[in-house]
């Protein structure tokens, strides 16, 4: 009998290549797996390519539920964004899948799972990271880093390899941008972007967006609501997280939120250049924060601020399943209990625009933030605090003028 590899499949060129190259290589039975975190009509079709191309069988798991409410929402209440910008689409989908591969291969009694990802990139370590921590057992098949028995160096050569197999595919040679796409959002590496000097061509780019110079000349308000860090309702309509992300999707395309031009550092240790369509994701961590704002003390704000940029770390270098990222994810659990209320704005040309916010914990108080003397503050209190929370910088200019002083003499 022979031995079963789960291979995670997209159904593009490079995954559909692996499969007879797996059956030829190593004589595997090869499985293929589909996560469907919301790629849309990318899935159309998968059955039929997979087993024309030597697949025993194909899964299509959708974990879109899953995918935003255990992994999506914790991100967001974190408000975890890597180097100040991306909001960790590719990221943060990587280990629901890689777990649910773990899952695929312990049903069908696999003794490996395969992957597409290259040895350039960051996948491959959020895959085998999380393999390794719920599998360990596992062996790990990285066709792009085996040289010596992967020697398809081209999408040319890859649709060469196919037809050599009879397998025929829809595939052409031409270039075209990497992508990777989901709910959350999509990707865009390759051709111009490769030099950080080019503008990006974003008439040919954008896929869920438009630019903000096309965006509607009429701003459109939008109305949230949250109960517990938790999004409820969209414009007085309650609905799963899945669903007001798709929504904002919608919404903030329209009015071409969310495009951000990057060039991050990878974390096998090369910068590269992408281009991130996130619509609706921006909206919603903007919202998050906007109700955060009022009902957040200074100091748990102030952890709070360090612990999103470290959890945005460890779910970029592939950590998700680690002791460090629970124990993060519970630090940030604990700030959510009264993230609750309405947070109304409005989108205008690439900007989300605040257009009131309220909360039955919100910490404002508005006698004492106006310039009237309230019951609570006595404008004479401050000759103290000011006197004591300056006292380091006047001992220390005391200090250096003896010293000067001295010095002179």
């Amino acid at each position: 009998m022979k031995e079963k590899v789960i291979l995670a499949y997209s159904g593009g060129l490079d995954t559909t290549a692996i499969i007879p190259w797996l059956k030829e290589t190593f004589d595997y039975e090869v499985i293929c797996c589909c996560i469907d975190c919301g790629q849309g009509s990318e899935l159309d079709g998968l059955d039929e390519r997979a087993k024309m191309s030597g697949a025993s069988k194909l899964y299509i798991e959708n974990i879109i539920d899953e995918f935003c409410e255990e992994y999506i929402l914790p991100c967001v209440q974190a408000g975890a964004v890597y180097e100040n910008k991306y909001l960790l689409g590719t990221s943060m989908a990587r280990p629901v899948i890689a777990k649910k591969l773990v899952e695929i291969a312990r049903k069908e009694g696999a003794s490996a799972i395969c992957h597409g990802a290259t040895g350039k990139g960051n996948d491959q370590i959020r895959f085998e990271l999380s393999i390794k921590a719920l599998a360990p057992d596992l062996k790990i098949i990285a066709p792009w880093r085996m040289t010596d028995v992967w020697t398809m160096q081209s999408r040319e050569d890859e649709i060469a390899y196919c037809k050599a197999h009879g397998i025929d595919l829809p595939f052409s040679a031409d270039s075209s941008y990497s992508r990777d796409r989901n709910l959350w959002h999509i990707s865009h590496e390759g051709l111009e972007l490769e030099d950080p000097s080019n503008e990006p061509n974003y008439d040919h780019l954008l896929v869920l967006s438009v630019s903000p110079e096309k965006a509607p000349d009429e701003a459109e308000y939008v109305t949230m609501t949250f109960e517990a860090g938790v999004p409820k309702t969209l414009n007085g309509q309650e609905m799963k997280v899945s669903e007001i992300i798709g929504k904002l999707n919608e919404l903030g395309g329209k009015h071409g939120i969310g495009i951000i031009d990057i060039v991050e550092n990878r974390v096998v240790g090369m910068k590269s250049r992408g281009v991130y369509e996130t619509p609706g994701g921006t909206i919603l961590m903007e919202a998050q924060k906007q109700l955060e704002e009022l009902v957040l003390d200074r100091a748990t704000m102030e952890v709070k601020k360090d612990m999103g940029n470290k959890f945005a770390q460890i779910v970029y270098e592939g950590k998700w399943f680690t002791p460090l990222r629970e124990a993060v994810q519970a630090f940030v659990e604990s700030t959510q209990k009264y993230v609750t209320g309405e947070v109304k704005f409005k989108l205008y040309k690439g900007n989300i625009i605040k257009a009131g916010t309220t909360s039955p914990y919100s910490l404002y108080d508005e006698s004492l933030a106006s310039f009237t003397t309230g019951d609570l503050y006595d404008h004479h209190d401050a000759d103290g605090f000011i006197t004591l929370f300056g006292l380091p910088l006047k001992v220390r200019a005391m200090k250096m003028a003896e010293l000067d002083k001295k010095n002179n003499k």
